[in-house]
């Protein structure tokens, strides 16, 4: 008689390792100490979603699905348990379709007989489906939390928590929010490859109306989980007859409705079923679910509640900077303009709680005298609304100060003195001004397409990148300034910023951008792109793209840098045109008759370039007042000083300014230049002198002989004004010759 625990050699074969693991209900896997996978039993292919496959060789333990959030946790495991510990924790795994589930693991040193460890042994199950379930239940609901604070959005959020649940703890989940009186469905998702037929459950964006009686409208009342543990042995009324019979086609077995509460406010419902469209160890849910469900809402409606109040305050800060910068970009002659503006992605998991990324990033483009356009863009030190409104007052100043036609390097200096006056007035404890002006990068461009010349200043901005010729490359400049708002006391803004000039090839084009362009958060690996970097791919991924169009442009210049923004980021991209327009240019003496030739060389051009003859009528007679005006103060105007030189001795004061021809020699001297463009739907006339007075409309009396013409052109011109130049002044008008 064989003693007790003696077994035969059928039963030890059917005890032998391999046969066990064939049959237990755990997963099992084994890895060496490089973590590569040596073997997985029949519950690890099933639980992992690998079925019928075999550990593929020098395979890691991560292909088995650990989602890439807990990477780092397994590297954790490895490293703890090749010293001899053992580990325990949770991971979310993603299955091979895609579903998700919790895993609760257990890792132990796999050791040689000599005792030395050789790799590690992996036991995991399904948590929430053993016997340990009240252990596990809190290590779950806090990773539920983790990923549910990782969205700030309403729809990732919800999208979130149907992944969370489904297939691990319901086939069918809905969740229901309210918007006003009326409860909407916005969410409904079923185990992988199911749909609920056309015409009975309702569908998102449907009002849902629960019949009184229903378990759903039980919840709803009384603000609490309620738990239908079997359908078979309870009675409630259906929503509709479509609904009902529905559910009884896939056999719905249990449910769990749960509010959505949050500040003494229900946010909606949250309901999980189950059917037998699965096959489950237990098909029905009992008070332990329940009671976790509800746990589950509560930090579900949080999340919904964060996400609610983060998206309005996001629309405010977005409608406010949107409103801020342009909302139609003008229609320029020799120009193709595109731009781009996208806030930074919210500070998730940055320890700042919630902000908009919302910022002071901004650009604009300004049409100036004679077709002449100004460019800009800047960045404003900050986030949030105050950036944005700091931004929405340097902007609306810098258009001001741009009316003026200044040069760029003047319009940057008057900009520096107004970042100093719009500073927050702040005192120390002694009453003394302490105000700190907020820190500006600026750059300021004036292009003139009809002589390709740009003309700008910087002011502590990125360079902007010239694409011509299949290359990227930053524009030379040669005097980067301070940004505003940091220049020393006592140093004259004339010191800082310098005005340069460039020519544009024809067809080249220029993208402005702000360090939100270029600056990325770290990656996973916590390593963080240098600006130089992330600079080069920008070229090299421009470069290949240099003579598309300018949308094109900032579409690719947008999505050229992988990583997350880090801050909020501005595009502006201009593309001088590559055919020349067309202008004509004659100097003429400062003498009256020459007013006949300059009306005269107007009306051919005018006729030249096809322009309409009232159009051009009206603008030959606005051409005669500007150079009559200019022709008539000429000899009134300021003499410049010259060296006199005259042979024999010198002569009495007096007699040195009777020279005869002398006084006619210099007035003769005086010249004006008159340039004529044609634009797409305007034409623009320029008068240059050497007058550095500038014009002004006067009253005439009622028997003055002059002082109208300026009123004239002020009449009959669309626009018109005067700039100082370096020679003088220029007094320009335009006309347009597609109506008025």
């Amino acid at each position: 008689m064989k003693r007790w625990g003696d077994l035969s050699q059928e039963a030890a074969d059917h005890l032998a390792a391999g046969s066990v693991l064939d049959h237990a209900e755990m997963a099992v896997v084994v890895t060496d100490r490089f973590s590569n996978l040596l073997y997985w039993n029949p519950f690890a292919e099933k639980l992992f979603g690998r079925q019928g496959k075999s550990p593929a060789r020098d395979a890691s333990v991560l292909s088995l699905g650990i989602m890439e959030k807990d990477h780092p946790l397994a590297i954790e495991l490895a490293k703890h348990v090749l010293k001899g510990g053992v580990w325990e924790g949770t991971f979310d795994v993603r299955r091979g379709d895609g579903t998700i589930v919790y895993v609760r693991a257990q890792a132990v040193p796999l050791r040689h007989t000599s005792g030395s460890v050789t790799g590690i042994v992996i036991m995991a199950r399904e948590a929430l489906r053993s016997n340990e379930r009240e252990k596990d239940r809190f290590g779950l609901l806090e990773r539920i939390g983790e990923r549910l604070a990782g969205s700030l959005y309403v729809e990732e959020t919800l999208k979130r928590v149907a992944e969370m649940l489904i297939p691990q703890f319901a086939d069918h989940c809905f969740i229901e929010l309210m918007e006003g009186d009326r409860l909407v469905r916005r969410v409904s998702q079923h185990v992988q490859g199911w749909t609920p037929p056309s015409g009975t459950w309702k569908p998102v964006g449907a009002e849902i109306r629960y019949p009184s009686g229903h378990y759903a409208d039980t919840a709803l009342r009384r603000q609490e989980t309620i738990l239908v543990e079997d359908f078979a042995t309870s009675r409630y009324p259906a929503p509709h007859e479509n609904s009902a019979r529905l559910c009884g086609e896939i056999g719905m077995t249990s449910a769990i409705v749960a509010p959505l509460l949050v500040r003494g406010e229900t946010l909606g419902l949250m309901y999980l079923g189950l059917s037998n469209l699965t096959d489950r160890r237990s098909p029905h849910y009992d008070a332990f679910d329940r009671d976790f469900v509800g746990a589950i809402a509560t930090r579900v409606a949080l999340a919904i509640d964060n996400a609610l109040l983060f998206e309005e305050e996001r629309h405010t800060a977005e409608s406010f900077q949107k409103h801020l910068l342009p909302r139609a970009l003008p229609k320029l002659d020799g120009l193709d303009i595109a731009v781009r503006y996208y806030p930074a992605a919210p500070l998730a998991s940055h320890g700042q709680g919630i902000q908009t990324q919302v910022g002071g990033d901004w650009y604009d483009v300004i049409p100036l005298s004679a077709g002449r356009v100004g460019i800009v863009i800047g960045d404003v030190e900050g986030r949030g609304a105050k950036a944005a409104a700091i931004m929405g007052q340097l902007r609306a100043a810098l258009r001001a100060f741009a009316q003026d036609d200044k040069s760029p390097a003047d319009i940057l200096a008057r900009l520096d003195e107004w970042t100093r006056i719009i500073a927050t007035p702040e005192q120390d404890d002694n009453g003394a001004d302490v105000s700190v002006p907020p820190i500006v990068t600026c750059q300021y461009l004036v292009y003139d397409a009809w002589s390709r010349q740009l003309s700008f200043a910087n002011a502590g901005h990125a360079a902007p990148l010239l694409l011509v010729d299949g290359q990227c490359v930053e524009l030379d400049i040669e005097e980067v300034g301070q940004p505003l708002g940091v220049r020393a006391k006592g140093l004259h803004a004339d010191l800082v910023y310098k005005e340069e000039t460039r020519t544009l090839p024809p067809g080249a084009a220029l993208l402005l951008y702000t360090d939100g362009l270029v600056d990325r958060r770290p990656g996973r690996d916590g390593r963080m792109p240098s600006e130089a970097e992330t600079l080069g791919v920008l070229c090299d991924k421009l470069a290949k793209m240099s003579d598309a169009e300018v949308e094109r442009v900032a579409d690719a210049a947008t999505v050229a840098v992988p990583g997350e923004i880090d801050d909020d980021m501005a595009i502006l991209v201009v593309r001088s045109s590559d055919v020349d327009l067309d202008v004509e240019e004659r100097t003429f003496p400062a003498q009256p008759i020459m007013v006949g030739e300059a009306r005269r060389m107007a009306a051919e051009a005018f006729s030249g370039w096809n322009v309409p003859e009232e159009r051009a009528e009206l603008a030959c007679l606005l051409v005669s007042e500007v150079v009559t005006n200019v022709v008539l103060h000429a000899a009134t105007a300021n003499v410049p000083r010259r060296e006199l030189m005259v042979e024999g001795p010198p002569l009495p004061f007096e007699e040195s300014w009777d020279m005869p021809g002398y006084e006619d020699e210099l007035v003769g001297d005086k010249e004006f230049t008159l340039r004529l463009r044609r634009g797409e739907d305007s034409v623009w006339v320029e008068v240059f002198d050497q007058d550095l007075r500038l014009p002004r409309i006067r009253s005439a009396g009622e028997n003055d002989e002059g002082g109208r013409g300026l009123y004239l052109v002020d009449q009959l011109a669309k626009r018109w004004g005067s700039r100082p130049t370096r020679e003088g002044k220029a007094v320009w008008f335009e006309i347009p010759t597609r109506g008025r």
